[in-house]
């Protein structure tokens, strides 16, 4: 039985409280939590132990969940990871680059598992596309959300757009060659608005646009390659993939057009979206990593690389930031 101790129960710390209680192997220890409404609050409905001092609670785990605010990402988990104990850690993996590197230098010395929370990975659309040959030479991406003052801890750019960075750099075998970036504080002290273009070595070019102060709601990627179009629905959970047909492709819709070269058949295809919990799935995973001592979904290396293709855009970014 894995025993697991959360940190931090605000809003979506309550989510992994209610998903980790229905994942078979593990047991909830207890939470630790500074705010005393919400601790009182948990405790009662969830029937768990509150832990006052965190040492406690990470001393009777073998694995620490935490879901706090980022600014405490690192000291929590700098303390768990040198107790031995494994660390699933909400993105971003730190509040500075400095902080990062430091957790996959204390990681990588210690032989810990690490896993970093970027839930889109585990979006069922996305999870929909897991066997397709990906080789995108131009992706698009828009993800708005309306204005929540939880997050505004951190720019839009570590807040919303690094799930989408994660996504990509997971898509793109390729290293960074160039980024140009432009971003606008309206309401908080750091950019709520930003767009950003990311140009890779092997010729993918990647446009970014993030919102957190926007009237609806979107999270779409669409990924353009030789041949096929793919278009995933993060919010709607839906994917779409359009390409020229093959031999293979049974069950699509399909029609003829007339191009330059003679006629093509294109085909249109909805895969089937998997039914399941996006939060539950990656909690799953960092269990199935730790038991069977395999490397996590998303390590502490991917929460690195995010992290440094998000401050390199906020360095882009620069002075150049307009705010209230």
């Amino acid at each position: 039985m894995l025993r697991i101790g959360v940190f931090g129960v605000g809003h979506l710390g309550k989510f992994h409280l209610n998903n980790w209680k229905e994942i078979p192997g593990t047991e909830l220890v207890g939470f630790y939590d500074p705010n005393d409404d919400t601790a009182k609050n948990v405790s009662e409905k969830y029937q768990l132990p509150r832990f006052v001092d965190a040492d406690a609670l990470m001393d009777a785990c073998d694995a620490i969940d935490i879901v706090a605010p980022t600014n405490f990402h690192f000291e929590l988990c700098e303390k768990a990871i040198k107790k031995g104990k494994h660390v699933f850690v909400e993105k971003p993996l730190a509040h500075t680059m400095d902080e990062a590197r430091q957790l996959v230098k204390l990681t990588q010395e210690s032989g810990i598992k690490c896993q970093v929370g970027h839930v889109e990975r585990f979006n069922p659309a996305f999870l929909a596309i897991k066997d397709l040959q990906l080789n995108p030479m131009f992706i698009e991406v828009h993800r708005l959300a309306q204005f929540n003052p939880r997050g505004t801890e951190v720019s839009v750019i570590l807040d919303l757009m690094i799930h989408d960075i994660d996504i990509i750099l997971s898509i793109v075998k390729s290293d960074v060659k160039s980024i140009s970036a432009s971003g606008v504080g309206v309401i908080t002290e750091t950019p709520d608005i930003a767009n950003v273009r990311i140009e890779f070595d092997n010729g993918c070019v990647a446009n970014l646009t993030s919102s957190r102060i926007s009237m609806k709601k979107m999270r779409k990627i669409r990924l353009f390659q030789k041949d096929s179009y793919i278009g995933i629905d993060f919010l709607n959970k839906k994917t779409e993939v359009i390409r020229l047909k093959e031999p293979q492709d049974s069950n699509v819709f399909a029609f003829d057009i007339e191009t330059t070269s003679g006629k093509k058949t294109i085909a249109m295809a909805n895969p089937v979206i998997p039914e399941v919990n996006a939060i539950k799935e990656e909690l799953i995973a960092f269990k199935n990593a730790i038991l069977n001592n395999s490397k996590p979904v998303v390590s502490e290396i991917d929460g690195l690389m995010a992290m440094d293709v998000a401050q390199q855009i906020l360095d882009k970014i620069g002075n150049n930031i307009i705010t209230r």
